[in-house]
């Protein structure tokens, strides 16, 4: 056989290889890789869930916070004074005075008294106590002080979010169904108590040769709709809670996209100070979906 015929036969044969060969994975979309560096900030971020490191609920009246173990609500960081000030709690109002020996700031200028504008406002008041910040939530009739840490050693520890390979087959078209008037979703959260939301309609979508429907949730502060849901990889790949999706609004018609890729890990997930809504049982999916985050590697600070 002469020199050029096998330089021929070689090269037919690796075309042939290579013509035959698939990639094992779908190769990401740019939006996507987008989508996960923005999660990325929202759990590591300077304002990030690893940064939590304190939730005080408040009661009606005077509550005295700092670190001392005598307050009211014990802030436990040795960056913060024995006493930061007083928390007077009236309904769902909420002011703030400052202890004497406290520098306690409001975006960069010492405060010796203010009102809170509480998380229900997309501009919530902010305390700050150098890398401390202090926001007042709102969550139904409860109130409560979550307390943040930029140099928390959650967020210094971050391992980065784990995913599963991006495979187009979860980006799935539905449609949205109306209920004739909104309804009240009430569902349970992470703390032992219920959260509501107003909830539209539901989202219609096929899976596995089955129509299924998940109930949509409308959050005030955001355009999208937001879906609570529980697949089957939870029970050993994803959060065993289960886990969060935003579905956007249809421009017009009911048509919608479902893109479980985008399915990500609830704020519990990464700290225990969060107060997390639970799926609704209409919303648990009795089959796995194999897209989207995987469970955090470390939770509360447990490796898992």
């Amino acid at each position: 056989m002469t020199l050029i015929r096998r330089a021929i036969i070689f090269f037919s044969t690796l075309l042939l290889l290579v013509g035959c060969s698939t990639p094992e994975h779908t190769a990401a979309p740019a939006d996507w890789i987008a989508w996960q560096a923005q999660r990325s900030e929202s759990v590591a971020g300077t304002n990030g869930w690893t940064t939590l490191i304190g939730l005080h609920w408040l009661h009606e009246g005077d509550n005295s916070a700092g670190s001392g173990s005598t307050n009211d609500a014990v802030l436990h960081s040795d960056k913060l004074p024995a006493s930061v000030g007083t928390f007077l709690r009236r309904g769902t109002n909420v002011s703030f005075t400052t202890a004497v020996d406290a520098n306690v700031q409001v975006s960069g200028q010492r405060i010796q008294q203010v009102d809170i504008v509480t998380d229900t406002s997309t501009n919530p008041t902010r305390l700050k106590i150098g890398s401390i910040s202090i926001v007042v939530i709102q969550r139904g009739e409860r109130i409560g002080l979550r307390v943040r840490d930029s140099e928390s050693p959650a967020r210094r520890n971050f391992k980065g979010l784990p995913y599963f390979p991006y495979d187009p087959a979860w980006r799935l078209e539905g449609r949205f169904s109306a209920y004739p008037e909104t309804q009240r979703l009430r569902v349970p959260d992470i703390t032992g108590s219920f959260q509501n939301f107003p909830s539209p309609g539901e989202i219609i979508f096929n899976a596995g040769g089955s129509e299924w429907r998940l109930a949509v949730a409308i959050e005030s502060d955001l355009p999208d709709y937001f879906v609570m849901f529980h697949d089957d990889t939870a029970n050993d790949k994803t959060y065993p809670a289960g886990r969060f999706l935003y579905v956007e609004k249809p421009l017009s018609g009911d048509r919608v996209v479902i893109d479980f890729n985008r399915a990500y890990t609830p704020p519990c997930g990464f700290t225990e100070f969060a107060t997390c809504p639970l799926p609704p049982r209409q919303n648990w999916l009795p089959f796995p979906i194999k897209a989207g985050e995987l469970e955090p590697a470390s939770i509360h600070g447990a490796t898992h």
